[in-house]
């Protein structure tokens, strides 16, 4: 049964929230604490820290988990460039600002062009690296002739904004079908809008900042030959969903996943064992965006295995 939450609900998760000034701007982080060396968590595109909720507090026995919104992303600044240079610098301010000298990096969806970037550039302050279905290159022709095709829109429908329920309902529609809670992605909904005085809301990210961003996306193509460190990359079954909800809409979702994902992720995948010797493949159930809700226990268990195998010397 779907969870209902109130007006009046308040985020009593055991993290806490900071800003930090990093590479000339605010940047938002979420820290849930925890033992052990750094993990910090990089969300994808138009998304926000709080994608994590659910999947952080699983490595705090042995990390120190942090996560941070990216530049116009949830409660940070948005202003300056969005490309993938500026944010990796953002990301080594929010290290420095934070005292974290090295740390193990997973970056989601977009996310993924971070720690390859990271990793490249400042090798000397990553240690493990996962890929959150991140281990894509974006800037393929392929992927943006795929997006033209896209049988879904990016752009949320104005029914949607009525409400903050009529939002959360949307993007359980669309994003997170098969997941039957939705207080375990609650505090990420709220965080992609703002909540007006007559009840509507309106988008957090502005239309120009959200362009900028998807521009950034498709033009973006990872170097992996740079990166030294020891590699994880975990994709999903499909982009979309194509087990729940409307018939029509699955049987759209599913032609679209064979004639233009399919293909897409597998000369990904090629690429990334090419490019990446010592990587490490793992294929799990869910969609791009819910993966790590319908799949959290073989997400979980691969990272753990994988960023704990350094404490083992393997």
């Amino acid at each position: 049964m779907q969870t209902q939450i109130s007006a009046a609900w308040s985020d009593t998760a055991a993290h806490k929230s900071g800003f930090v000034t990093a590479n000339g701007i605010r940047l938002h982080y979420v820290d849930w604490g925890g033992l052990g060396p750094v993990l910090i968590l990089i969300h994808g595109g138009l998304d926000n820290a709080h994608i994590f909720d659910d999947l952080a507090p699983a490595f705090t026995d042995h990390f120190r988990v942090i996560a941070y919104d990216l530049r116009g992303h949830g409660r940070s600044d948005a202003k300056g460039s969005f490309d993938t240079a500026t944010r990796t610098e953002d990301l080594r301010g929010l290290m420095d600002s934070l005292g974290i000298a090295k740390a193990h990096l997973a970056g989601w969806s977009l996310g993924g062009n971070e720690i390859t970037a990271m990793a490249g550039i400042h090798s000397e302050r990553v240690d493990r690296m996962v890929y959150l279905e991140g281990a894509y290159d974006w800037g393929s022709p392929a992927l943006a002739d795929a997006f033209k095709s896209l049988p879904i829109d990016f752009m949320v429908p104005a029914s949607a904004m009525r409400s903050l329920g009529a939002f959360r309902k949307y993007q359980k529609t669309i994003w997170f079908p098969a997941v039957g809670d939705t207080s375990r992605f609650e505090a990420y909904v709220r965080d992609l809008v703002v909540v007006q005085s007559d009840g509507t809301v309106r988008p957090r990210m502005t239309d120009s900042v959200a362009q900028e961003v998807l521009n950034t996306v498709l033009t973006n193509r990872p170097d992996y030959p740079k990166v030294p460190s020891r590699a994880l990359a975990i994709y999903a079954e499909t982009f979309l969903d194509v087990r729940n909800g409307d018939p029509a809409q699955l049987a759209k979702n599913l032609d679209w996943e064979k004639k233009y994902m399919a293909p897409f992720r597998a000369a990904c995948i090629e690429r990334v064992r090419r490019e990446l010797p010592s990587v490490e493949i793992v294929k799990v159930p869910g969609t791009h965006k819910d993966f790590v809700f319908t799949s959290r226990e073989q997400v979980v268990s691969a990272m753990q295995r994988f960023l704990r195998g350094m404490e083992k010397g393997l």
